[in-house]
């Protein structure tokens, strides 16, 4: 199981690629999927965390409501191949996903557990820096 954690600030190059930072790389495995994130971000899943969503979300029936949300979600993930340089595309979906303004090169990548989250470096501050950061009530909340 990953364990993938810390922060760090990257930019898109011209032909809007980016490299995974070794770290969080490392953990992802060699196999590993885009798909669309909550709040404007980008998750990047390791191949076990794919098959884990598609067997939590393989007993849904198709009268089940929750049937179109798996639809909508799973229709995303995307097997990403890195170049030789170990870059990766970012889609103009992905991209638009995220907020990205033709000028914006700015990203930052994130460990989330389980998963990497991608954001745009506006997306990410305007989430993290609406409110002031309680991290006693944040270790509360989480039971650690």
């Amino acid at each position: 199981m990953a364990m993938l954690t810390g922060e760090y600030n990257h930019q898109l190059d011209a032909k809007y690629r980016i490299r995974i930072p070794a770290k969080l790389k490392k953990e992802l495995g060699k196999e590993f999927y885009f798909a669309k994130g909550t709040d404007s971000c980008i998750f990047v899943y390791p191949k076990e965390e794919v098959e884990a969503i598609l067997e939590k979300v393989k007993g849904i029936t198709l009268g089940d409501p929750r049937q179109r949300s798996a639809r909508e979600f799973l229709k995303t993930i995307t097997p990403i191949k890195e170049d030789e340089q170990g870059r990766l595309v970012l889609s103009p979906e992905l991209r638009a996903h995220i907020g990205l303004e033709k000028s914006d090169k700015d990203l930052v990548i994130c460990g989330a557990g389980s998963r990497v989250e991608i954001w745009s470096k506006k997306s990410f501050d305007a989430y993290f820096n609406n409110s002031p950061v309680d991290y006693d009530t944040i270790v509360k909340n989480l039971g650690i």
